[in-house]
């Protein structure tokens, strides 16, 4: 029997090892990426969130105008990113400033696709900030235009310096590194810094405040639709936990699973403590009610805040967190209406304000924060934190700054006054998102009458034509009624209606108060009455 061939045995094992670590570290590698391209593809979701949120805080005439807006923030964020974001972001041969290589991703390691649409998203985000502050009022070519420059340079950098290694912030005093886990200053506070200066620079929507020369009262301008916001709102939860707990970025690797239980545990409470802050203080001191939209942004506002030390917080510290977050929010409300800064989804409130108070509070009530050691270390962290959020606020405002006012010296900021007074969905799409034509179940109008509707007086065509639209509310001896003669509309009975009825609740309300048919001739007078136009 011939001896064993001990060194092919050892040589087999050697080859047997060397194969299960790589199937060992192919493994860890297919884990982290599906954790990171799941949580990613909630975050993505969070643009349904926006969308939602947008669309239920502006008025019923700019809905498709918002809607179309969160849809392209998606389509030039990636298409921006894919170009040049990346590069300046992470992209190799850069310095301590930005990145500076893999433009087009080109030369790009394959293994780093999740995290190019993880980073993507975030950028997404950023940018769909600024656009809720503009609602109703910007012009579709200076939305393209901030939208580039945010998600293609100045968002990317300030992610090299902060989450690069070798980023600026990354690298502080004493190897003190800027604490920032998942946003609160990169993505929140930059694109509120970004909503408040553009907000600043576009002026406010025409009647929000009350003009001083001519004593002409300021115009309500509520958003339409409150289960809109609502349903935003819990969608843009549900997202945060993805947000936050995803930014952990890898899932196999030993105290992985602690970390996002405890950013996702920190997220909820500092949420929930924000929220019954506002809910609070705005019942007894602001509005003097139970607010569901103020405690929607309470939530919010608090989950950003929970962004920067989500995972180094101890549950009971997410109280100082939560309600931190809530009064810098009602803050920052208070001072943006007392400059009369017009910001219709209160982006800055709830993203300036929420992501500067979290990169304040994290050094403190983090685990090793001040609140638990009050040493040299920790007060260097607080520092450094100062140094980036000063950072990120000066770098936003001057670069996106010097745009905004590019845009308005050429006259490429705002819409026209007539097509904000009217709406942007028919002039700027030929879309209204609430039809006039599609009101009513159309039971109790004859075929033939229907039929010499479309034909004769030519609906099809009114409804994308705006002058014909606002003269249809007046005809038949200048009575106001739905250019549906009989068609059964708003408050009516089963019975056949009488021609007195409308299809829409505004019409009927106007009418039931005996308002002058000047009112509704007149389109100043339509907006000073219910800060919408009817047209």
């Amino acid at each position: 029997m011939a001896a064993p061939d001990y060194g092919q045995l050892l040589k087999d094992f050697a080859e047997l090892n060397n194969s299960f670590h790589t199937f060992r570290e192919s493994m860890l590698y297919s884990n982290d990426s599906f954790f990171l391209v799941s949580t990613s593809i909630i975050i993505f979701l969070m643009a349904c969130g926006f969308a939602f949120l947008e669309a239920g805080s502006v008025r019923s005439k700019n809905t498709t105008n918002i809607l179309f807006k969160n849809l392209l923030d998606t389509c030039i964020s990636s298409i921006c990113y894919f170009i040049c974001g990346w590069a300046f972001a992470f992209g190799t041969n850069g310095n301590a400033f930005c990145g500076f290589g893999q433009f087009l991703l080109i030369d790009f390691d394959p293994l780093l696709f999740p995290s190019w649409f993880f980073h993507f998203a975030f950028a997404a985000t950023a940018s769909t900030i600024v656009s809720g502050a503009l609602a109703e009022r910007c012009e579709f070519y200076a939305y393209i235009s901030y939208c580039v420059v945010l998600t293609g340079f100045v968002f990317p950098t300030i992610t090299h310096w902060a989450w690069q290694k070798d980023g600026w912030l990354a690298n502080g005093p004493e190897g003190i590194k800027f604490k920032d886990f998942a946003g609160s200053g990169v993505v929140h506070l930059h694109g509120g810094t970004t909503a408040l200066i553009g907000a600043i620079c576009l002026g406010p929507r025409i009647g929000r405040f009350e003009d001083d020369e001519t004593g002409t009262p300021a115009v309500p301008m509520k958003g339409h639709s409150t289960p809109f916001a609502a349903l935003g709102g819990f969608l843009l939860m549900f997202g945060f936990f993805a947000f936050n707990g995803g930014s952990q970025s890898t899932i196999d690797t030993p105290g992985d699973a602690q970390t996002i239980g405890r950013a996702l545990t920190s997220t909820m409470l500092s949420g929930a403590w924000a929220a019954i802050t506002v809910l609070i203080l705005n019942k007894m001191f602001v509005g003097k009610k139970w607010s569901l939209l103020m405690s929607i942004n309470g939530v919010l506002v608090g989950m950003v805040s929970a962004c920067s030390g989500c995972d180094a917080y101890e549950p009971w510290a997410c109280s100082a967190v939560g309600i931190g977050s809530g009064l810098s929010y009602l803050l920052v409300l208070k001072m943006v209406e007392v400059l009369r800064i017009d910001d219709p989804l209160d982006a800055a409130a709830v993203h300036f304000g929420g992501g500067l108070w979290g990169l304040m509070i994290s050094p403190i009530m983090m685990n090793e924060g001040i609140i638990f050691v009050a040493n040299r270390r920790s007060f260097l962290q607080l520092g450094w934190n100062c140094v980036g959020a000063l950072a990120i606020i000066g770098w936003s405002l001057s670069l996106m700054g010097s745009l905004f006012l590019i845009l308005r010296l050429l006259g490429l900021f705002r819409v026209p006054e007539e097509v904000e007074l009217k709406g942007l969905d028919l002039y700027k799409h030929g879309e209204a998102a609430y039809p006039l034509v599609a009101y009513g179940h159309g039971w109790d109008d004859p075929v033939d009458q229907l039929h010499n509707n479309v034909k004769h007086r030519g609906l099809r065509r009114t409804e994308n034509d705006i002058e014909s639209r606002n003269n249809s509310f007046s005809h038949n001896n200048g009575s106001p009624y739905s250019v549906y003669d009989n068609r059964l509309g708003y408050g009516s009975s089963p019975a056949p209606p009488p021609r007195r009825y409308f299809e829409t609740p505004e019409v009927h309300a106007m009418h039931q108060r005996d308002q002058p048919i000047s009112a509704w001739n007149d389109l100043e007078k339509q907006n000073t009455y219910l800060g919408e136009s009817w047209t």
